[in-house]
């Protein structure tokens, strides 16, 4: 266990540092100069500049050093807890983080709970259900869950629940009431993919042959489900919850941006659009540590769950 431990967090540092250097490279390559886009959000034109005072700035933010220097710069900074200073914002990136990942760890984390409880509750009320028409009905629910856009079901949510009934606020950030709406939104495609995974573990958990031995024993379906069945067809679900973490970063950005948010996602949208690269960076360091953890943890709780499975090597 110890082996595998040390290489598990070795693969989460590799991929710590994959992520943070591809970024460096995509927003190193996109079209338009940096300096420019900064000037130009902030009301300025480059060409309003002379050559001395454009070169004063580029030289003051760090851009007049080649591609490698100032990746080699923000990657030894970022090493020593030095997230760097926001190129359009001049804020130090660390206090951003502070004021802006509060509203996106609700989100994520009220979401998250969201979809756990309506996928595995969608999955296992259709696994106990013998009536044939409704339980077809329900199994298809999954398929329309994940494949609805979110931005479309945000809009929608808006539109019934805000607009329509009044029950929620439209946008913004203020109180729980103004969370509601994008957790459910950002919740429903999780929610659809756990409630199918466990659809289908409980096709081949009834199959088993520890679940005839239990109807023998004289037990009812409902505790037959509720004791055997349930841990050994969730299993799957236990690894989707870790790769879910990145889908729920990343559908972030379009929740927060559809419901107004003052969250990281729209902080990234703001940052890439102006191709603020400390910023973009510590964003996508902070997205990768938690996927990465999340995923860590997922793994060494896999032997507890299920003891048939080991990370240990076998002596033959």
């Amino acid at each position: 266990m110890k082996r595998y431990l040390i290489g598990r967090i070795g693969q989460a540092l590799l991929v710590l540092w994959g992520a943070y250097t591809v970024t460096y490279l995509i927003l190193y390559l996109l079209p338009g100069d940096t300096l420019s886009i900064m000037l130009s959000a902030s009301g300025m034109e480059a060409d309003g500049l002379s050559a001395e005072d454009l070169a004063k700035a580029r030289a003051y933010y760090g851009l007049d050093q080649g591609l490698w220097q100032q990746y080699a710069d923000l990657l030894w900074r970022a090493l020593h807890g030095d997230l760097g200073h926001s190129l359009s914002l001049n804020r130090p990136v660390t206090a951003l983080l502070a004021e802006r990942l509060p509203q996106t760890l609700a989100l994520a984390g009220l979401a998250i709970v969201l979809s756990l409880l309506g996928g595995i509750g969608l999955g296992y009320l259709t696994a106990y259900l013998q009536w044939r028409p409704l339980k077809t009905a329900l199994s298809r629910l999954p398929s329309l869950g994940f494949s609805v856009p979110v931005f479309w079901m945000g809009l929608l949510l808006i539109q019934v629940f805000a607009f329509g009934l009044g029950w929620f606020p439209a946008t913004g950030s203020r109180g729980f009431d103004s969370l509601v709406l994008p957790a459910v939104t950002l919740a429903i495609p999780s929610a659809a993919v756990y409630a199918q995974v466990l659809q289908r573990g409980f096709q081949g958990v009834w199959q088993e042959p520890y679940i005839v031995t239990a109807f023998a024993k004289g037990l009812s379906r409902a505790q037959v489900q509720a004791r055997h069945g349930l841990r050994n067809a969730a299993l799957p679900i236990l690894t989707l919850v870790g790769l879910q973490v990145g889908n729920t970063v990343s559908g972030a950005v379009l929740v927060e941006t559809i419901f107004s948010r003052n969250g990281v996602g729209r902080l990234a949208q703001e940052a890439v659009l102006r191709q603020d690269i400390p910023v973009v960076l510590a964003i996508v360091s902070v997205s990768a540590a938690a996927f990465v953890v999340i995923n860590l943890l997922v793994d060494l709780l896999y032997p507890y769950l299920d003891p048939r499975i080991s990370h240990c090597p076998k002596v033959s």
